[in-house]
């Protein structure tokens, strides 16, 4: 779907009319019936206060343009329900809900991570958590959170 059907969508879904929406987001009418046809598109600000009122990622409204992954983890972010939230509220699209929450990282260390995700995974798809620790190790070591820690 494109940003015009799903800004539709989500508007119409809750019940407001263009003009509702526009005092929300702090825009014209005008502005939201150009972005409903294709004409315009929100600017990144507009974005954040589309997300707010939708209750959905930027990447949702833009219609999934990225494939997101959880920067400490791995896991694919595939819906809103997982992407972590900061302490207002706002989503954060690095991070899944359990490897950051509440504004802080639920792991301290990788080896902290390592140890709760090598069982795990070991049990999922066999062989030894000792063996897939240090290829773990590698992939996490790729990740923008543990590339800068």
């Amino acid at each position: 779907m494109e940003i015009k059907e799903i800004l539709r969508d989500l508007r119409e879904k809750k019940g407001l009319t263009q003009d509702a929406l526009a005092e929300k987001v702090l825009v014209t009418r005008q502005a939201v019936s150009r972005w409903e046809t294709g004409e315009t598109q929100p600017n990144t600000d507009t974005l954040k206060l589309l997300s707010r009122e939708f209750d959905v990622s930027i990447n949702t409204l833009l219609g999934a343009p990225r494939q997101l992954v959880c920067q400490c983890c791995g896991m694919p972010l595939s819906e809103d329900g997982v992407i972590s939230r900061e302490p207002d509220g706002a989503f954060n699209e690095d991070y899944c809900k359990w490897c950051y929450a509440d504004g802080k990282y639920v792991y301290g260390t990788m080896d902290a991570l390592l140890d709760f995700l090598a069982p795990r995974m070991a049990q999922q798809f066999g062989g030894a958590p000792e063996t897939l620790r240090p290829q773990i190790a590698s992939q996490l070591r790729e990740l923008k959170h543990w590339k800068n820690a």
